[in-house]
């Protein structure tokens, strides 16, 4: 009779015990990283009678969390991905808002600069006209300032983000060491500690949303996480640490650090997989960076062709043009920590036209010279610095030093140009409107041809006589055979470039020679030249006028490409964490009837008891007799 009892007290319990885990369950619907738990029953044995074997009831076997390994490794990883593509997308999301277009946009200021000539050389003695063209070179210039300041702020604000989120990370490494203490202190048992490992996953599901991990488990459920492939970011109970550093060769760049030990040891940003931590470096190190150059050889494309056109004529007092801005400095390199040569090395513009928007590190390896174009890893050897060689427009002179086998040295043309771009001329009766040659129609010309313009191309300038023949062809004095005529291709020669329009008779020509300095007023020929640099193919064969569709094409390529990115990945991460969650979340449909399942177990425990013990009472009372 007493087994009778046993039975029944060992159902009532058990069953509460289930109805309290259920009700764990209900209550922890909405946690963060629970995992529904369940109790596994298992019979309490049997004993043997002389007419069979008798069950002694039911007891528990354990308490198990729904956990799927796998389910839950594809949600840490694909989740990371996500936000590493969601974090370069906000980032660049900011950046594309820096670059409007309209009237407040930099093509509308490069537009409006480059126009303002226009009424200068209708009118070149109007000093309005002239006061004009410096302001808007002025608000050009200082559009192109707020941006670089504008760029330079959100770099700045990007890697204070980053240190933050490694701050993040080491913290929660350092939780993780915490939690793999416990879960060691709690291995003695065959049990599971279940609420503690939902503890450990989840702390592993927010490390891989700040950089992708990972995981060696231990059969006590203790973890060791590791980063960039094999950094051991938690070994056991020790936590290591990440840290955000200055790039030494470009200190725009960040680097990442890992210290184990004190001792650190450089992390390739390519190794880190995902992570917001990776979103944010790939932006600052190659977004920014990429989109930062751009700007630069804007500034530089456009302030030296202007410079040099500007230089070519004449002002208001018969001077010389100077430059129009303030000349970009010229590039000087910066030295590897590994370096021990002595060289000084600076990068200078000699074609405004070729250049390429790119930082550049060159190398030597004892016996070459290689120049690489970082943006693409184009590389150019050289067996010798002298003289100078010339890429992508840019000359790279060896100024001083030499360099040592293994020397490398970054060098950064664009990155400070636009931040300090500047107008040079501050009087308006220094802008070089008038051209240094002037041109004389011949007396007995027919007057088929008109002049369009004539500006020079380079100095000096020294004069000549076009004179056209029978057959449609022109001389320069008279050096034969004739050139083919084509009205309003500009005729070069001598340093200067004559633009004709209309069709030319046998014996006309048109001369010219040095402009009169009393004529600089009405004389708008560097005017009309620096007003057709609107046309000329200057960034990779896209007129000057139109550089900044590159800049503006460019950035909304990258934020279209990190759109398509992060929506991908995200719909990925969310379908793993729907399948993640359908095996281990907790479904209330479920537990509800679950819940009447072990009610109804329990009162039945319970009567089935309150029968034995009546059975019991009523037996002793007939012995008792």
């Amino acid at each position: 009779m007493s087994s009778a009892l046993t039975i029944g007290a060992r159902a009532l319990t058990t069953n509460l015990a289930a109805l309290q885990v259920i009700g764990h369950n209900i209550a922890n619907v909405n946690t963060e990283g629970y995992s529904r738990q369940s109790v596994q029953l298992s019979t309490s044995g049997y004993q043997q009678f002389g007419n069979g074997f008798y069950g002694k009831g039911v007891e528990i076997a354990t308490v198990e969390r729904s956990y799927n390994a796998y389910l839950t490794r594809e949600a840490r990883s694909t989740s990371s991905v996500a936000a590493a593509d969601s974090a370069r997308l906000d980032r660049l999301t900011q950046l594309e808002s820096l670059f409007p277009t309209g009237d407040s946009g930099l093509g509308t200021a490069i537009n409006d600069m480059l126009n303002a000539w226009g009424d200068v050389s209708s009118s070149p003695g109007n000093l309005t006209a002239r006061v004009v063209v410096l302001s808007e070179a002025e608000d050009f210039a200082a559009r192109l300032r707020n941006t670089a300041g504008q760029l330079d702020l959100m770099a700045l604000n990007s890697q204070q983000q980053a240190e933050g989120i490694v701050g993040d990370v080491n913290k929660l490494a350092q939780d993780l060491a915490t939690v793999n203490k416990q879960l060691q202190e709690a291995g003695g048992t065959k049990h599971t500690p279940n609420d503690l490992l939902d503890t450990r996953d989840k702390i592993l599901a927010q490390l891989s949303q700040q950089v992708q991990i990972s995981t060696v488990e231990a059969d006590n459920g203790m973890v060791n996480v590791f980063v960039a492939g094999s950094q051991p970011l938690v070994l056991g109970l020790q936590a290591n640490r990440l840290e955000v550093t200055r790039d030494p060769a470009d200190t725009s760049r960040i680097a990442l650090s890992f210290v184990q030990g004190g001792q650190s040891t450089r992390v390739e940003t390519g190794l880190l997989g995902g992570g917001e931590l990776s979103g944010l470096m790939t932006f600052i190190n190659e977004d920014l960076t990429d989109v930062r150059n751009q700007l630069g050889r804007l500034a530089v494309g456009i302030a030296t062709t202007l410079n040099e056109q500007h230089k070519l004529g004449v002002d208001l007092k018969g001077n010389p043009g100077q430059d129009f801005f303030v000349p970009p400095a010229s590039a000087r390199g910066i030295a590897a920590a590994s370096n021990t040569g002595t060289a000084s090395i600076t990068a200078t513009v000699s074609d405004p036209t070729a250049l390429v928007a790119s930082d550049y590190d060159v190398r030597f390896d004892g016996s070459n010279y290689a120049i690489v174009r970082l943006s693409d890893g184009n590389t150019q050897t050289f067996s010798s610095l002298t003289p100078a060689p010339v890429v992508d427009g840019l000359t790279f002179t060896l100024a001083s030093g030499s360099l040592a086998t293994n020397d490398s040295y970054r060098l950064k043309p664009f990155e400070a140009a636009a931040r300090d771009l500047q107008v040079a001329l501050g009087s308006p009766e220094r802008l070089a409107a008038a051209s240094p040659v002037q041109v004389t129609p011949g007396t007995g010309n027919a007057g088929g041809l008109s002049v369009e313009s004539l500006y020079a191309i380079s100095l000096p300038a020294t004069g000549a006589t076009v004179a056209f023949q029978a057959d449609g062809t022109y001389t320069i004095n008279g050096a034969l055979p004739g050139t083919p005529f084509k009205p309003g291709v500009p005729i070069e020669a001598n340093g200067w470039s004559l633009t004709l329009r209309g069709t030319p008779t046998a014996g006309d020509t048109f001369t010219v020679g040095a402009s009169s300095t009393t004529g600089i007023g009405q004389n708008a020929g560097n005017a009309k030249a620096i007003l057709d640099l609107r046309e000329r193919p200057t960034f990779e064969g896209v007129a000057l006028a139109d550089g900044y569709v590159g800049l503006f094409s460019n950035v909304g390529t990258r934020v279209q490409s990190a759109k398509f990115a992060s929506d991908f990945s995200a719909s990925v991460a969310q379908t793993a964490e729907t399948a993640r969650s359908n095996e281990a979340g907790v479904n209330l449909d479920e537990e509800a009837a679950r819940l009447l399942q072990f009610q109804q177990a329990y009162q039945a425990s319970a009567k089935f008891l309150q029968i034995a013990q009546s059975t019991f009472d009523s037996l002793l009372q007939t012995v008792g007799r």
